[in-house]
């Protein structure tokens, strides 16, 4: 399987480096990318259900491809032909027993199929559950939707597990640090992430957490797990019927508002990720739907995530400052999240961000679109060193899926807009102003006294200055190794010196062999000082306090 990606990665080492070992890099245009981007599509296709998961991971990861692969891959579905329903039924039996037994009726043909698992429709037997269900006028029992995981499919996606293992040290070799770590990162995070859609028990963990914060609601249908009836391998809910989210024409029909719905929407994602710390991951049309009053109905919640608060913290900044078009505040935001190198242009990224909120205006100088700004960002960004803290990638591309279903449902949806409405009724965007104000009443303070404590040490240092009484030290960090790389380049240009002359002596003996010797010799001493040139380092003095961590002490104190 590991052969289908090679030429592929052949390719990408030869951007890095033209000869694969040595050379300049070699300039790409997004129609080559697009290309590529559309063979590893396929490739993924082929190589079936953890691939197809990996594509739709990687389609979040603007660390790790181009902006092209970004595009192309985010139209990968999770959409396979279902299993034989004799082999999903004997899933299905061993984990709750005789399909006769638990269900009045059971659809042999899924409503919906996936790549680890299909859904099928059914009717709970009320005697065969000790939860007490509503039942239809003729007696039969609650309609339910039975989610199976895919036989066999723990021992595939092992295999396929492996191999991504197997081939990561290979495709590590071929490109930059930065790279390199977002792609362990990746590994890492894609082999817990889908072990974790696999077991029904966590989803329905998180299904029932998710609901009980909208318990109070009712503007949303989050359906109930019915316990008796599932396990790590099965999970069965409450079945919701409900018309498909993006399909504007059937809820124009039913006289639904599409801006409400929209609205509704996008606050439920807000509470989500800013106020609970735990979401709904996978927000396409397919998970979404509109009951016949209003109500928005969440399916499958097998990708779902966490948000830590110091995160939530940071995108609380984030919306706050792009609400008020603080371009500073914005870099500072992502900066301290860590999606952002401290290392980038901040003149560069400042130009990048006033150019993608003037990109995003409508007509309406006062209407945004957050997925063009992410966008814009996520474009840009990938020629910085860029890493994404665990799930932020998810709170991305929530943020852009959701954005893109809003406005569908409302061409002229105001994402900013509804985001400021929020932040304000909830309170952030004051409270953002009462503590900039607080600081910068402390910043006054602190200046204050320390202009009062200046005149004296400035008195002080002078006298000291003129009775030659006045010592500097200075201290240098080399935390990248600044000087050892100048000793090997030292060392480096030696031994090619004395090979030259060697070569050159044992050329004029007519030693063939050994002028041989020396020439290859010669060319790995070359190569060896090029790489240590290649990623240009600096000495820099490392800062003892961030604002982090002054917000902490403050705390403290």
């Amino acid at each position: 399987m590991a052969w289908q990606f090679l030429p592929l990665l052949l390719a990408y080492a030869r951007d890095r480096r033209r000869f694969l070992l040595f050379g300049r890099s070699r300039k790409v245009g997004p129609e080559t990318h697009r290309k590529r981007a559309e063979l590893l599509l396929e490739s993924l296709l082929t190589l079936g259900p953890t691939f197809i998961k990996l594509g739709q991971l990687l389609s979040t990861r603007p660390d790790v491809l181009p902006p092209a692969y970004i595009d192309v891959l985010a139209s990968l579905q999770d959409d396979v032909p279902p299993a034989e329903w004799d082999e999903a039924r004997q899933v299905l039996e061993e984990e709750l027993g005789p399909v006769e037994d638990n269900f009045d009726e059971f659809e042999t043909e899924p409503i919906s199929g996936a790549s680890l698992g299909q859904v099928y429709r059914a009717r709970l037997d009320p005697e065969a559950t000790d939860v007490a269900e509503p039942t239809r006028a003729d007696g039969a029992g609650r309609e339910v939707a039975v989610k199976v995981r895919r036989p066999s499919i723990e021992e595939l996606v092992a295999a396929d597990l492996r191999v991504i293992k197997w081939s990561l040290p290979f495709l590590l070799y071929f490109v930059d640090e930065s790279r390199a770590f977002s792609l362990e990162n990746l590994a890492e995070e894609f082999s817990k992430t889908i072990r974790e859609e696999m077991d029904y028990e966590r989803e329905a963990e998180m299904l029932q957490e998710i609901r009980a914060n909208f318990a109070d609601d009712d503007r949303f249908v989050i359906p109930d797990v019915i316990e008796s009836h599932s396990g790590p391998r099965v999970l069965t809910m409450e079945y919701v019927e409900g018309t498909k989210i993006n399909d504007v024409e059937e809820l124009e029909r039913r006289d639904i508002d599409r801006t409400r719905v929209a609205q509704n929407l996008e606050r439920a994602y807000l509470q989500m990720i800013i106020d609970d710390g735990v979401f709904h991951a996978d927000p396409h049309p397919g998970n979404l739907a509109v009951t016949d009053d209003g109500r928005i109905v969440f399916y499958d919640f097998g990708m779902s995530g966490r948000v830590d608060p110091f995160v939530q913290e940071k995108i609380i900044d984030f919306y706050v400052a792009v609400a008020n078009e603080d371009i500073d505040a914005i870099l500072d935001a992502l900066i301290e999240v860590g999606t952002l190198s401290p290392d980038a242009d901040r003149g560069v990224m400042a130009e990048v961000m006033e150019i993608a909120i003037q990109d995003a205006r409508g007509e309406d100088v006062e209407q945004y679109r957050i997925n063009q700004i992410i966008g814009q960002i996520e474009d840009s960004i990938y020629v910085f060193p860029f890493r994404l803290p665990k799930n932020l990638a998810l709170v991305m591309r929530v943020a852009t899926v959701v954005e893109g279903v809003c406005v569908t449902l409302d061409p002229d949806f105001d994402f900013i807009e509804t985001a400021t409405d929020y932040l304000i009724e909830q309170g952030y965007r004051e409270e953002s102003i009462r503590q900039y104000a607080r600081e910068t009443g402390k910043q006054l303070r602190d200046t204050g006294q320390s202009l009062t404590r200046l005149a004296p040490k400035t008195e002080r240092t002078l006298d000291r200055l003129e009775r030659d009484d006045l010592y500097v030290r200075i201290g240098l960090e080399d935390e990248e190794e600044l000087f050892q790389d100048l000793a090997k380049r030292l060392i480096y240009g030696m031994l090619l010196t004395m090979s030259l002359f060697s070569m050159g002596v044992l050329y004029a003996l007519e030693a063939p062999e050994a002028s041989i010797v020396a020439a290859v010799f010669s060319l790995i001493v070359v190569i060896q000082l090029y790489r240590s040139f290649r990623e240009p380092k600096s000495i820099r003095t490392k800062p003892q306090f961030t604002r982090q961590s002054m917000r902490q002490r403050r705390g403290e104190e």
